[in-house]
């Protein structure tokens, strides 16, 4: 039987990376429960892939900061723009913070594709067990059992399901005595309580908010939707959310008091929202729309309100609607530096797999691309 050097398990933007930058003299394989390679990619952003952002830093994630610096100053944004510019491509910039790919995905996928047609890509096999005796490892597939000095677990989480996503992963490392945290739906849509069932007679409708949990401050667009509230936004805030209130600001750009000021109009007619906001609003806070001359002291304390409404969520839209998942091998039972796992030699844990989960806005693949070369020199090094 054969014996690989190293077996990558997943074929998306981890895995993919990493054999990438893999010494090309070594014997490789990649399996993937799919037909095509990198489905994530493929699809994301609309078809265009947010791969990365303006800024990047530690503080962009749910994860341990110094764990998150490690692998993010090792392989750079710039170091990922500059090696997508050696091969050719020049993703844009968006809102002067989102990198996408100009034409699609396929621009990406293509180089990561070409930048490890050495390996052999083994598709369709679902990865049943991972052991490991004396210094080999054995990948027991659907179809076959491999063997290797190396194993790379680069399988994702349990978001997108519909592309065979899982949490083998876990199995995995729990196999080996690795601890973990199980997978929760991430940059997701949150439903809402009763009191809040106002929004779903908005949806479709959008806004600019500044939204306040956990400490951070998530500013972008939020989207009504008949379960509750969406957007990027929301899909960031989700990241912090676990349980209790949170407050949105849906005038971030304004003072409420400013505009009513000297005003002889309506107060929704002042406000700077779509007008069936605004009245909305004005519903949820218990104000009636009158002539903003004719506001009291009292009514001017709840419509300051608009700046910090709190409120609970219910829960989420769950794993179906997740872009990522929160949790996955613990960050303390890898080293930081090559990604191997602490207490089993030659097995590495790279991407969404480890309990590290990046905000909307190309964090997450700027986290998988940044782990998966950190990884691959970890092993090019150890040879």
């Amino acid at each position: 039987m054969k014996i690989y050097d190293v077996l990558i398990l997943g074929a998306g933007a981890s895995g993919l990376m990493c054999a990438a930058n893999l010494d090309k003299k070594l014997s490789v394989a990649i399996i993937e429960t799919n037909s095509k390679i990198a489905q994530k990619l493929k699809i994301s952003g609309g078809g265009k892939c947010n791969i990365t952002n303006a800024e990047v830093t530690p503080n962009n994630y749910d994860g341990d900061y110094d764990f998150i610096s490690a692998s993010l100053d090792t392989f750079t944004r710039d170091d990922l723009l500059e090696f997508l510019h050696a091969r050719g491509v020049e993703p844009e910039l968006r809102k002067e913070r989102y990198y996408f790919c100009k034409k699609s995905s396929d621009e990406i996928i293509d180089i990561l594709k070409r930048e490890s047609d050495y390996a052999q890509m083994l598709l369709n096999r679902d990865i049943l067990h991972v052991s490991k005796k004396d210094k080999l490892f054995e990948v027991k597939t659907s179809k076959e059992t491999l063997k290797a000095a190396r194993v790379v677990v680069a399988t994702g989480a349990k978001s997108y399901q519909a592309l065979g996503a899982s949490d083998i992963g876990l199995s995995v490392a729990k196999s080996f005595d690795i601890k973990t945290k199980e997978f929760t739906p991430a940059l997701v849509g949150l439903t809402i309580q009763r009191e809040q069932f106002w929004m779903k007679e908005l949806s479709g409708l959008s806004c600019y908010v500044h939204i306040k949990v956990a400490g951070k401050v998530l500013k972008e667009e939020l989207l009504f939707a008949h379960k509750g509230i969406s957007g990027p936004a929301v899909l960031s805030a989700s990241l912090y959310w676990q349980k209790g209130s949170m407050s949105i600001d849906f005038l971030p750009q304004s003072d409420i008091l400013e505009l009513i000021k000297d005003s002889k109009k309506l107060i929704s007619s002042v406000i700077p929202l779509p007008k069936r906001l605004s009245k909305a609003l004005l519903d949820a806070l218990n104000v009636e729309d009158i002539e903003c001359k004719k506001i009291t002291s009292e009514i001017k304390q709840k419509l300051q309100k608009i700046h910090n409404y709190e409120f609970s969520p219910a829960g989420n839209f769950g794993f179906n609607k997740a872009e990522v998942c929160r949790g996955g091998v613990l960050s303390n039972e890898l080293n930081p530096y090559t990604l191997e796992a602490l207490q089993v030699e030659n097995l590495y844990f790279i991407g969404e797999v480890v309990d590290v989960t990046g905000e909307l806005g190309g964090y997450n693949f700027q986290w998988a691309f940044s782990s998966a070369v950190v990884c691959a020199r970890g092993i090019n090094e150890a040879l």
